[in-house]
């Protein structure tokens, strides 16, 4: 029920933009975020937005980098990647918190109970 594109093999420095496509329920009504984990690492928080995509929330390490965004009319969200680092190397997942409608900005793992199966990204140096 979401779908995840846009990874791929970029060089440091560059940009990537992900698509996650949302099918199968509304999901405008849900918050949503970007998720990712490196190899060999835990799932990190990456970048949140609440059902209106009026509110934002960035993780610390990609603050300033990372933009997350919404299209809730054609059930997608994005994330806007620049200035990347070979640290930014990870799959990617795009997840929705079912369990309430209309919630606020949700920048904890545990609450997103939906996923995606994820997209790799890779940064090269």
């Amino acid at each position: 029920q979401l779908a995840e594109s846009g990874g791929g093999l970029v060089q440091a420095g560059g940009s990537l933009r992900l698509s996650c496509a949302a099918s199968g329920r509304t999901f405008s009504s849900y918050a949503m975020g970007w998720l990712r984990q490196a190899p060999g690492k835990e799932h990190e928080f990456v970048a949140a937005i609440d059902w209106s995509g009026k509110n934002t929330y960035v993780g610390d390490s990609v603050k300033g980098r990372f933009t997350i965004s919404r299209e809730n009319a054609k059930n997608m969200v994005y994330l806007q990647m620049n200035s990347l680092k070979p640290g930014d190397t990870a799959v990617y997942y795009c997840a929705a918190v079912t369990s309430r409608s209309f919630g606020p900005i949700v920048p904890m793992i545990s609450e997103y109970d939906l996923w995606g199966q994820g997209t790799q990204v890779t940064v090269s140096s």
